[in-house]
């Protein structure tokens, strides 16, 4: 393939549009945010400024190789996606489909030891504290009813 500029580059699955900088085109990345894109930019010694169309394949191996291994290279555990696991009790890195995968399935656990955030998932209410009494309503909208005169 030309080294020249491509519109859409594909990291980790992902399409990326060619004219974003290269740490907001790693963001687009589910898993990956805006401070885990430019440490890993940093990481492989590239501009976090440079455009993703200007990237070279060898470059997109690095960079998927950063975002697969961040205890590789440095990469402090505080950016990681899951730290501590409640499996192995490592800090992991997940991204695209992985980390997808292990949302459904904590979500599942919490369910299966009926725990209070279980139970929100369970009825498909509000997990985090949030006010349901106006919002967050599902099904016929609910009103005030005047009264027949």
């Amino acid at each position: 393939m030309s080294e020249g500029f491509r519109h859409i580059v594909r990291i980790c699955g992902t399409d990326i549009d060619g004219s974003k900088k290269l740490a907001y085109g790693l963001a687009k990345i589910k898993g990956v945010g805006l401070n885990f894109g430019r440490a890993a930019a940093l990481a492989v010694n590239l501009n976090p400024d440079l455009k993703v169309g200007f990237l070279s394949d060898e470059d997109v191996k690095k960079l998927e190789d950063v975002i697969a291994n961040p205890q590789n290279y440095g990469i402090p555990s505080f950016l990681y996606d899951r730290r501590k696991d409640l499996e192995t009790g490592r800090d992991l890195h997940l991204y695209g489909a992985d980390l997808e995968l292990r949302q459904k399935l904590d979500i599942e656990f919490l369910k299966s030891v009926r725990c209070w955030r279980g139970v929100r998932h369970m009825l498909g209410l509000k997990v985090r504290g949030q006010k349901t009494r106006t919002t967050g309503r599902k099904g016929r909208a609910v009103g005030v009813s005047r009264r027949k005169v």
